[in-house]
């Protein structure tokens, strides 16, 4: 038993079901979990589909790299999930996602603006564009750092994916097929050809104030349970 086990279920069982759902492709994207009170994750293996993996195969670093718990190589992506978890401390979870309505939106690099009240409660006042930067790189890490202080839960990656975050994994994963249903929806709303009309501004900033007080009491906890180690 390892005090690690717990994270590491997590992270199995949550991308095993964004697997299943088709949001998650062979190996592309990939989960992870701060650890709690320590500067570490959980996150998914590099190079290994969702549907054979077990929890011994998700692997435990430190924001320095450095292996915990684990025998295989992490996702390439590690660098950018321990950006989000550096620059934002209300984010607990992380999942990069390949899911397909969201990604068209990454081809042809259009944000998707704030279509419904649970979309900017949940995932904030606009999902934006974050520019290309190749997977694994410095590039990208720092494409995506740069983007984190508009404290939205959900990004696309030009020409790669989807970022989503959460207070829980829980939460991460529900705001992945949150983005979906609002691209699903705008995907076929510009196919009408019709005016897409967005929430008015003063009702999606009260919407958002929701979300932000939640993101600094949970940046409040994490903070001092940092502080207590």
């Amino acid at each position: 038993m390892s005090q690690y086990d717990g994270y590491k279920q997590q992270v199995l069982e949550y991308s095993q079901m964004l697997a299943r759902k088709g949001y998650l492709i062979g190996s592309g994207g990939n989960v992870s979990i701060r650890v709690e009170g320590e500067d570490a994750l959980a996150i998914t293996p590099s190079g290994r589909e969702y549907g054979g993996l077990t929890a011994d195969d998700i692997c435990v670093f430190d924001f320095e790299q450095r292996s915990i718990e684990g025998t295989l190589r992490p996702s390439i992506e590690t660098g950018m999930h321990i950006a989000v978890y550096r620059a934002r401390l209300d984010v607990n979870a992380v999942v990069h996602t390949h899911q397909p309505y969201a990604s068209t939106f990454a081809v042809i690099n259009r944000p998707i603006p704030a279509l419904f009240d649970e979309q900017v409660v949940e995932l904030g006042d606009r999902v934006v564009i974050v520019p290309y930067g190749l997977s694994g790189s410095v590039d990208l890490h720092e494409n995506i750092a740069a983007h984190l202080g508009n404290q939205c839960n959900a990004y696309i990656m030009q020409n790669h994916g989807v970022l989503c975050l959460g207070v829980d994994i829980a939460q991460a994963a529900r705001n992945a097929e949150i983005l979906e249903k609002c691209a699903r929806v705008y995907y076929y709303a510009l196919a009408t050809g019709e005016e897409v009309t967005t929430i008015d501004e003063e009702i999606q900033a009260i919407l958002f104030e929701i979300l932000k007080s939640k993101q600094q009491k949970e940046a409040q906890r994490q903070e001092s349970k940092l502080q207590q180690n």
